[in-house]
Formats: C-alpha cells, structure tokens, sequence
C-alpha cells in the first residue's frame, strides 16, 4: 500500500516549507474557506508554497509564508507605510518598497469625494492598507479600513522612520507583544507604526527616546527574548 504524506491544515504550520511544496489540500478541507496570504498559490485543490520560510496560521482561516527578506511582496490585506513620489488627477504614486510602484485613488479615503481631495507632497509618510494586488499589476491602497473608516490610517508627521526586513515587521505585529515593544513601552513614551513592508515610524517627545527605540528594534532581529530586554535595560542607561 502506498505511504501519502499527510497534508491536514495543521500537518505543515510552523514548519519549515521550500517552493514546489504542497502544503493543503482543498479536497480533504470540505466546507472550510481559507485566505492565502505571501508566499502561496492555488493550483487546482493543492496549495503550495512559492518561497522558503515557515508556514503560519492565524485564526480563524488565513495561512502564509512567513521569512526574512528585504523587497516585500504585497498581498491583499496588509498593512503598511507608503512614500508618495508623484500626484496624479485621480491617484498618487507610493514607494512601497516592493518590486512595483503602489497607486492611492484620491477617494480611497473616509469620506472622500471630489471636492475634499487630500494634498500630499512627494516625500509624505502615509500608513496604508493594501485592497488589490494582482499579479503584474500596481497594488491598489486605501486610507480606510475594510469598513470605510479612517481608523490608524493616513500620513504619519514628525518622527522618524526606518528600514526592517519584512520578517522583523511580523514579529514586531505579533501577539503577545514583541519582548523589545513590551520592554520599551514600560519605560518609555512613543508612538509607533510597523509595516509588513519592513518599514517602522517611531515618534516621541524627546529625540533620544526616538534614537533608542529605533536602535533596540534593529538590534534586535538575531536575538531571544531574553537577550532583547538585556538588550534594551543596556541601551536605557545611556540616556538616564
């Protein structure tokens, strides 16, 4: 009798996948809808992996490829910090650190018509949903949540921003609480905004707790949750 692999929705999640891999199986996941986030394609009933990383899982359907890379790959859903580099009649151009240049409709925003268009100048910090993101295509933005609201959404004043890999954003959006986040926010006052693009805007009243944020979260890629807070009680001292 023939030995097949098993390929149950849990049989892969949290383990290492290379591209070709099958990791579900449609016909055996009867009355069940799943989203498919980066790093994977439908081909028929089999679903595989089109990147080397880990497979994740998130409740209550959603699975993807999670890996360290530097060029991000949209997908529909994700959220990140865009930099608009040119303004057209009916949408702006943003920089999206991604293989193509992103494009935001003028009324992709909570309650926008005609006459309230918004006015960004190139170089704007603006915190965006990506809606499409089809295959030689631009990828589509909105300003709004899936509602239509503004919620977080929008340009991102003062501050400063920097450059992660797409693995360290995850990890920074994860739940519970990133160790470095958790150990910062309990001694320090900041504002920040993470993109699953690899890209973090950090804000705050005073320069040095800016300058300390920003170097605890590059440092802290390579390291485990406890060497993060060692990590950050030492870089605190420098500023007490």
């Amino acid at each position: 009798m023939e030995n097949k692999q098993s390929s149950s929705p849990a049989s892969f999640v949290d383990s290492t996948v290379v591209p070709g891999d099958v990791v579900l199986d449609l016909s055996s996941m009867t009355n069940q809808t799943i989203k498919l986030g980066g790093g994977l394609r439908q081909d028929c009933d089999a679903i595989s992996a089109m990147k080397a990383g880990t497979l994740r899982f998130s409740k209550p359907n959603k699975y993807w490829i999670e890996s360290s890379q530097k060029r991000y790959v949209p997908c529909v859903e994700d959220t990140i910090l865009g930099i608009v580099v040119d303004s057209k009649a009916d949408n702006f151009l943003i920089d999206i650190k991604g293989p193509a240049m992103g494009f935001l409709p003028v009324l992709a925003f909570e309650g926008g018509t005609r006459r309230n268009i918004p006015k960004f100048e190139v170089g704007t910090l603006l915190y965006l949903r990506v809606v499409k993101a089809n295959f030689g295509m631009n990828p589509e933005l909105s300003c709004t949540d899936a509602s239509g609201k503004a919620a977080e959404f929008g340009p991102l004043k003062d501050g400063y921003m920097f450059e992660t890999s797409t693995g360290l954003s995850r990890k920074l959006l994860s739940s519970p609480t990133c160790p470095v986040l958790e150990a910062l926010g309990k001694r320090l006052s900041f504002e920040i905004a993470v993109g699953l693009n690899g890209r973090v805007w950090v804000n705050a009243a005073s320069p040095d707790t800016i300058v300390v944020v920003a170097n605890a979260i590059m440092n802290s890629e390579c390291l485990s949750g406890a060497q993060q807070i060692i990590m950050v009680n030492h870089l605190l001292k420098n500023i007490q």
